[in-house]
């Protein structure tokens, strides 16, 4: 591959490319810092400028955003557990993602933001933090990074690796180059039989694809969600809850509508909402106060009373805190056409799940929630609303529901085990 004519002409078209649209990088970190100040921060990891003092060899993670750090931390908690001798360091490239990180992991594990894929930034990243094997979350597909991760001799693996079909149609336009640098891979831990074909489709080797499951099964019980859930009904009373998760823009006047149309059967009825993203946590409250609810926020009251209508979860890590205090949950990115989010989160402490129809980046999560009767997936936001509605007044279909979004996730758990099977060989050895 290192001689392969067609590689280097299409690594060199790509990387002109990449920087002639360095401009455009700068003003997408100003446009998105107007909107979220953390992306006027830290400009010097973006592009790989780093102090000339080098890091000690680290095992490398990488993880896009929040959704990607949730999925990964079953596999850094056990290495933190199992090989502490092992220096991990942790990257993303959303503050999310970052704020995430640290609020899991804190000083256990290093955390810098992944450089753009420039040639240059990608090699000095790798001078700087000297990994010894590269994991990668889910999906991302830099062609620089991957060729160069080869170059340096760098082992590197996708875990849990997924793919949409509409990912993959999207990264067709490149699949000569995409292709070639799937090659580079030393495995790709797929998460189900159907993403591991579509990797293929796309060029990587068929010999290179095991199927290890979805790590989001293995999400460890933590005994803080039922406490939280126990101080929440100690201030807010046993009233009807229901949660409106990682919500987007446009499903936002959507939740407004279907809880002003509960609370006419449920006047007491409250809402829990934690939007996607930090910059909306304002807006949302906003948004409740001119629909006339009183509302409490995570940051200002710590907990709702008995008066709210609404309380806005304006933190980032507490969900799965806040979804054991619920008894619906609405997953969003599902209403808006973004593809979903993590449906086994509530699942994990059987509380019944409600989606919109656009579900294509957890289809196969998805597929077996519906087929266990764990999951309502509604067709529009009058769906949704009918279908909250319907369970908020069906104690048995409810209990039901998230009895078996429960015994799924228990049976689903697994691929932790077999991930770090697969990548152990190339684990630095134990000291000593």
């Amino acid at each position: 591959m290192r001689n392969d004519p067609i590689e280097h002409l299409l690594r060199a078209l790509y990387s002109a490319a990449l920087y002639l649209l360095v401009p455009v990088t700068v003003y997408h970190l100003i446009w998105r810092g107007f909107r979220q100040p953390e992306y006027f921060q830290r400009w010097n990891e973006r592009y790989a400028a780093y102090g000339a003092q080098a890091h000690a060899e680290t095992v490398w993670i990488h993880a896009v955003s929040v959704g990607e750090v949730g999925a990964a931390a079953p596999l850094v908690n056990a290495l933190l557990r199992e090989r502490p001798d092992l220096r991990l360091l942790v990257s993303t490239i959303t503050p999310t993602g970052s704020s995430r990180a640290r609020a899991l992991w804190g000083d256990r594990v290093e955390h810098v933001y992944l450089p753009y894929d420039l040639s240059g930034a990608v090699r000095r990243f790798l001078g700087h933090y000297r990994p010894r094997l590269g994991l990668i979350v889910e999906t991302e597909l830099w062609p620089n990074l991957l060729f160069c991760c080869r170059d340096h001799g760098i082992p590197v693996y996708i875990v849990n690796a997924r793919l949409s079909e509409r990912s993959l149609r999207g990264y067709r336009v490149l699949r000569a180059l995409v292709g070639r640098a799937l090659r580079t891979l030393r495995r790709i831990a797929a998460q189900s039989r159907r993403d591991g074909e579509r990797f293929v489709r796309l060029g990587a080797d068929r010999d290179a694809v095991v199927v290890t499951g979805n790590l989001k099964f293995d999400i460890a019980v933590d005994p803080r969600w039922q406490a939280s859930a126990a101080t929440f009904r100690q201030h807010a009373g046993t009233r009807p809850a229901w949660i409106a998760a990682s919500t987007h823009p446009e499903e936002e006047a959507a939740v407004i509508a279907i809880h002003q149309r509960l609370r006419e059967r449920w006047p007491d009825l409250l809402l829990l909402w934690a939007p996607r993203h930090p910059e909306r946590f304002r807006p949302v409250s906003q948004a409740a106060i001119d629909a006339g609810w009183r509302v409490a926020t995570r940051r200002l009251t710590r907990w709702p009373d008995g008066d709210d209508a609404v309380f806005v979860v304006d933190t980032l890590g507490e969900l799965m805190d806040f979804y054991a205090c619920a008894q619906v949950a609405f997953v969003g990115g599902s209403l808006q056409d973004i593809g979903g989010h993590n449906m086994l989160e509530p699942a994990a402490v059987a509380t019944a799940v409600v989606t919109g129809p656009h579900l294509h980046n957890f289809a196969d999560i998805a597929r077996q929630m519906g087929a266990a009767d764990a999951l309502a997936v509604c067709d529009d936001a009058d769906a949704v609303g009918d279908a909250i509605e319907a369970l908020l007044a069906d104690d048995e279909r409810r209990a039901a529901m998230g009895a078996a979004g429960l015994a799924l996730v228990e049976q689903g758990r697994g691929a932790l085990a077999r991930t770090l099977e697969l990548v152990g060989r190339d684990l630095p050895r134990r000291p000593g």
